[in-house]
This record gives structure tokens, sequence and C-alpha cells, in this order.
């Protein structure tokens, strides 16, 4: 286990102090140390299928109540984009998991501080103690959320790095309806294995942007990313949609 100044460090990181120790120790324990000090009985992988319940209730809670007009659908989008794998890896990067982590000496060796699986692990792990710890809902939600920071502005960044063609859709669909964004491959050049594309996106005929990449999906992602900026730029806007 970490020293005490580091635990101390790593709780105020968190916003939560435990009560119990051992269980805050727990959650920082890979299974792969387990096998290096058998003195240890316990590692962190029931605490992770705790804390990934709490995690996806807690978000849907925190979506269904501040965004009361967006469908079932939708929520359902923004809330994996907020428990995506990789997104929980960098937030335990953010809250220092990486520096205080119990991991075997092999493990340690095949770069497992760092890698994505094994964080978001961690993380859902010490959602998970924090809940059994205090023993109370509402104290878990507010500290976790508190990691989240402002999630309109995190979800919205998210969005427009893993699924810019959903956001746009979000966006522009409840407005102007299904049928209003068009994408259209408008060049391809290169040869057959190195292939570049390049994509426009339309709005009820309107072009809001274009983007390259080396298939037609990456280059309507990217037109899309374009379009995102350009409407939060103000370079667009959403025209009235005929009667």
């Amino acid at each position: 286990m970490a020293d005490t100044t580091q635990l101390d460090a790593f709780e105020k990181r968190v916003g939560y102090t435990f009560t119990d120790k051992a269980l805050l120790g727990t959650s920082l324990t890979h299974p792969s140390y387990i096998q290096q000090d058998p003195k240890l009985k316990e590692h962190n992988q029931r605490l992770e299928f705790l804390g990934d319940a709490a995690l996806s209730l807690l978000l849907a809670d925190k979506l269904f109540r501040s965004m009361p007009k967006v469908r079932e659908g939708s929520l359902t989008r923004n809330r994996s984009a907020l428990a995506k794998g990789d997104h929980l890896a960098n937030l335990a990067r953010e809250l220092g998991i990486p520096e205080v982590l119990l991991m075997s000496e092999a493990e340690e060796r095949n770069d497992g501080r760092n890698r994505d699986s094994i964080l978001e692990d961690a993380l859902e792990a010490l959602i998970g103690a924090i809940y059994l710890d205090s023993n109370d809902w509402t104290t878990t939600q507010k500290v976790v959320l508190n990691w989240f920071g402002d999630l309109d502005q995190r979800l919205n960044n998210i969005l427009m790095e893993h699924n810019p063609k959903g956001k746009l859709q979000e966006l522009v669909q409840p407005v102007l309806g299904n049928e209003s964004i068009q994408y259209y491959l408008i060049d391809s050049d290169g040869p057959s294995h190195n292939r570049q594309f390049t994509a426009c996106v339309e709005v009820l005929g309107v072009s809001w942007g274009e983007g390259s990449g080396s298939s037609k999906k990456e280059a309507e992602e990217n037109a899309a990313r374009k379009a995102l900026a350009a409407f939060e730029n103000g370079e667009v806007s959403l025209p009235e949609k005929d009667s």
C-alpha cells in the first residue's frame, strides 16, 4: 500500500476521506499484486463490479434530471460516452490513481500502470469503495460527479472527439428533423493502399464543413468536427426549416 503521505494527498484530490483505509487500499490493489504479496487476501475486482453499477446509475440519474427534453436514445449515448473506458482511464490519471496503484513487478514492466483497462477498473473500484465506506448514495454521487466537473462541457468535448456525427445530429435533428443532415464524398485521391477521402456535410443544403481522412468514415467524422467548430464560433447557424 502507498505510504500515508501519498494516500492523504490522494484523498484530497479525490475529495473524500476514508474511515476504513483498508477499503481504499483494496480499491487500489490490482489482482496481480496478490500473487506477489500473499498476505493480501483481496484485490479490487469485486469493488470494480459494484462501482461500475454505481457509476452507471449516478450518471443516468444526473443526465435524466439535467436534460428533461432529451430522449432515451440520446441519454443512453451520453451516458455511454461519459462511462467509456478511455475516458474513465483519463479521469483516473487526473486523480493520480497511477501513482498509488499496487501491482506486481511483472505487470509494472508491461506498462500496466498506464494501461487504460487497469485504470478504468481501479476508478470504478474506488467508486465502489466510497459507496461502501460512506454508506450514503448522496455523498457518493456528489464526490464522483465533482470529478467530472462541468458535465455538459465534458460531454461536449467527448462527443466532439469520439462521436462528432452523433453530436452534430443531436444539435440539428430536434430543430430541423431527421433528413436535414447529408454527407457527400467530394474527392478521393492517391493509390489504393493509401487513398485519401474528402467529405462535405450539409445542413438543409448549406455546407457546414469539409474533412479528410484515410476512409470515408474518418472523412465524414472530420467534416462533422469542422461543422461543430463552425457552429460554436458563430460561422454557421441553424436555418429555419421550410414550412
